[in-house]
């Protein structure tokens, strides 16, 4: 159930989008074919009854609908009555009703499921100008909403505590140009003071429940989109070879999130604070692109095993990466990153394992950048080459080369740095147990290491004997550096299959 209800509430956000500024022309007609024409080549069936009083064409009845992928169901919606006027300028307005059901069937293992979203709206405008071959939109709303309605399994309702939830956008207004030639090219951005969300679930005949809330202030969002002809939403793999892609940005000020609730018959609640961020994502039949960063990130856990919460916090911290994810013979270049910058807890946490603070309780930071090249070798688009993967042993892939730019590992008082360079050899997976053969060199730097030792012998938590295994194992692959407890090393993998640590040969 839950992959249906992701599917089908993907749908339904898509179609909230859509109403939002995706479609129009310069007359009321031109408008309404275009609302046809798109959504038809998107799949959808769509069909509704047509009048005309003065410039106002009213369609009644609009149904669109579309079979999902992978199931029996459908999704479906009817609008009681949408009108586009003329207004006499080159412009048209479109009026949505302010609350109106989509419907979701299904049919999953012989389980009849359907489910309403209900959408609404207070003070939407929405304007359209421009021409036929370059469209724009204009468009403001004091409120949007999707939120769930009735659930029904097999025929009987679902109690309506048993799952609850709840969309809003507060205060939006954006703009939207679209291309229409051979293919569509959308440019879309937006603004909101506020987007809030309310879950709710529980088990009947339990006590095992969970409420979750939050919000984000001052949204922001700026993208890009191109729908090719022919454009088939069940099928990705189709879709993005015959030239889908989308880039766009998320920005928001604050957020927040609570959740509480009853677990095997324990309470517990969770909150969370962050002081902005980012998410960025872009995809296209090549490569696939994320950039997701918060700022100021605080958690605190509450559950009834712990007399007090559980408190961390992070001033930054950050995930990025662009990996290509088509077959090809060529090779080609990817990167990673990933940043958690001076990450604390609470003193109680700290005094669990560490109650006479023997241990620097200095803000502890990670952080690694890498690029590289590689060849992909099955189309990962294709959902039947994603879900062999699983049960297979084809290889998805080659890596050819690695250059770790920056390695940085911070905490309890002790810091390792490094960089490195690598090429790998695919032709010799014999010399490292099936892994292709490196070849280049890692410098790394270690402060601390040794302060650190003693202090956790001093805790009890490192033994005299596995104290003198490490600092005998460092002194193997390191030598002193030149500042006090700082320790070198540079590792080196030669072509040959060698392995050399600050000129020594160790393997």
């Amino acid at each position: 159930m839950s992959v249906f209800l992701r599917r089908s509430c993907g749908a339904a956000l898509a179609y909230a989008v859509v109403t939002q500024g995706a479609f129009a022309d310069v007359s009321a007609s031109d408008v309404w074919a275009d609302w046809q024409a798109y959504l038809g080549d998107m799949g959808y069936g769509i069909s509704g009854e047509e009048s005309v009083s003065g410039d106002v064409m009213t369609i009644s009845n609009m149904t669109v609908s579309m079979p999902l992928p992978d199931t029996e169901g459908s999704f479906d919606m009817v609008m009681p009555q949408v009108t586009f006027t003329d207004n006499g300028d080159g412009t048209v307005s479109i009026g949505i009703p302010e609350s109106f059901p989509l419907t979701v069937t299904s049919n999953v293992e012989g389980e009849d499921f359907s489910v309403d979203l209900i959408y609404s709206h207070d003070q939407l405008e929405m304007d359209v100008s421009g021409t036929p071959e370059e469209m724009i939109y204009g468009y403001t709303a004091k409120r949007l909403g999707i939120s769930v309605g009735a659930i029904e399994v097999d025929g009987e309702a679902m109690p309506e505590d048993t799952i609850s939830a709840a969309f809003d956008i507060g205060n939006l207004v954006g703009d939207s140009k679209m291309l229409i030639g051979e293919d569509r090219t959308i440019d879309q951005k937006f603004t909101a003071d506020t987007v809030t969300y309310a879950l709710a679930f529980a088990e009947p005949g339990t006590d095992e429940n969970a409420q979750i809330n939050g919000q984000l202030d001052q949204l922001a969002f700026e993208g890009a989109n191109v729908i090719p002809a022919g454009f088939n939403v069940a099928d990705p793999s189709q879709m993005y070879e015959a030239g889908f892609s989308f880039s766009g940005v998320f920005t928001y000020g604050t957020g927040q999130t609570s959740m509480s609730g009853t677990s095997e018959g324990q309470d517990f609640s969770m909150d969370s604070s962050s002081q902005g961020g980012r998410f960025a994502a872009s995809m296209d039949a090549e490569r696939l692109a994320y950039d997701v960063e918060q700022d100021d990130a605080k958690l605190a856990v509450t559950t009834a095993d712990l007399p007090f919460p559980i408190e961390i916090a992070m001033k930054n911290a950050g995930l990025k990466f662009e990996f290509p994810i088509k077959a090809s013979e060529e090779v080609q270049p990817f990167g990673l990153a990933v940043n958690m910058t001076d990450f604390t807890m609470s003193d109680v946490l700290w005094s669990m394992f560490d109650p006479a603070g023997a241990l620097p309780r200095d803000p502890a930071s990670i952080a690694l950048d890498a690029t590289g090249t590689a060849k992909v070798l099955v189309n990962f688009l294709d959902p039947a080459v994603a879900e062999s993967l699983e049960t297979s042993d084809i290889i998805p892939g080659e890596l050819h080369t690695l250059k770790v730019n920056e390695l940085l590992v911070s905490l309890v008082g002790a810091k390792l740095t490094g960089d490195g360079d690598f090429a790998f050899d695919n032709s010799n997976t014999e010399e490292f147990d099936g892994l292709p053969a490196p070849s280049g060199v890692a410098n790394l730097q270690l402060v601390g290491a040794n302060a650190l030792i003693d202090k956790l012998i001093a805790m009890g938590f490192v033994s005299e004997n596995d104290a003198m295994g490490a600092r005998m194992m460092m002194g193997m692959m390191a030598v002193p550096g030149d500042e006090p407890d700082t320790l070198k090393s540079t590792i080196e993998f030669t072509e040959n299959g060698q392995i050399l640590a600050n000129g020594q040969r160790i393997k």
